[in-house]
């Protein structure tokens, strides 16, 4: 460890940095500048370069990109399909279920909507929290809520509660989806402006159009 970090120190910037200043010090020696005092020049030149050399950056963790992320997510959800492929829901329910899941997946369908969605970070936090944490919890918390009220009959019916996490997170999905949808508004505009800008005859109609001068 010790000799790791002596080698690295060799080849670090204050090292090199100092050891460029310490060398002009000894060519001050050299020249009958520095005197007999040449050790302290040496030394104080090479610590003088070695402070003011920039500190080394260490480099950044190698974290997966969005896109990577997002790709796995798309796995996650496939897995998360067959999970809710074996939950039997009352009709209501399974309705919900089914629109969320059909939303989810057009997000996440491989192409042009997904490359647009990996360029947002916090729509991919987002996507990867519903189908890991919110959707896989609400599904299961109906399950073990309704043994229960199996065995305690009278309580509130654990598929209101169901139903309205299911309308939450579709609300959140449709969300997110509109923000997608606004880029693209947003780039269609952008590109139409420039097309303007571009054009000598902005702002002018076409003078073929305009009306016929009449001569008396």
């Amino acid at each position: 460890m010790a000799t790791s970090r002596f080698v690295g120190y060799l080849e670090s910037r204050k090292n090199i940095a100092g050891g460029v200043c310490g060398l002009a010090g000894l060519a001050l020696t050299f020249t009958g500048v520095a005197g007999p005092y040449w050790p302290v020049v040496v030394a104080g030149l090479y610590g003088a370069g070695a402070l003011a050399a920039p500190p080394e950056r260490p480099l950044l963790p190698d974290f997966p990109d969005a896109a990577a992320r997002l790709e796995e997510v798309r796995g996650d959800f496939e897995r998360l399909g067959g999970y809710l492929a074996e939950v039997e829901l009352p009709p209501a329910a399974a309705g919900r279920l089914t629109e969320l899941t059909g939303l989810l997946a057009a997000l996440l369908e491989p192409g042009w909507v997904a490359d647009l969605l990996a360029q947002d970070p916090e729509g991919v936090h987002t996507l990867a929290r519903t189908v890991r944490q919110d959707l896989p919890e609400a599904v299961d918390s109906f399950v073990r809520a309704r043994w229960w009220t199996g065995m305690a009959p009278g309580q509130e019916p654990p598929e209101r509660h169901l139903e309205r996490q299911l309308t939450l997170l579709q609300e959140e999905a449709e969300r997110l989806a509109a923000a997608l949808r606004e880029v693209e508004a947003r780039r269609q505009e952008t590109h139409t402006r420039y097309l303007q800008d571009r054009s000598p005859d902005q702002g002018r109609g076409d003078m073929r159009d305009g009306p016929t001068a009449t001569h008396g």
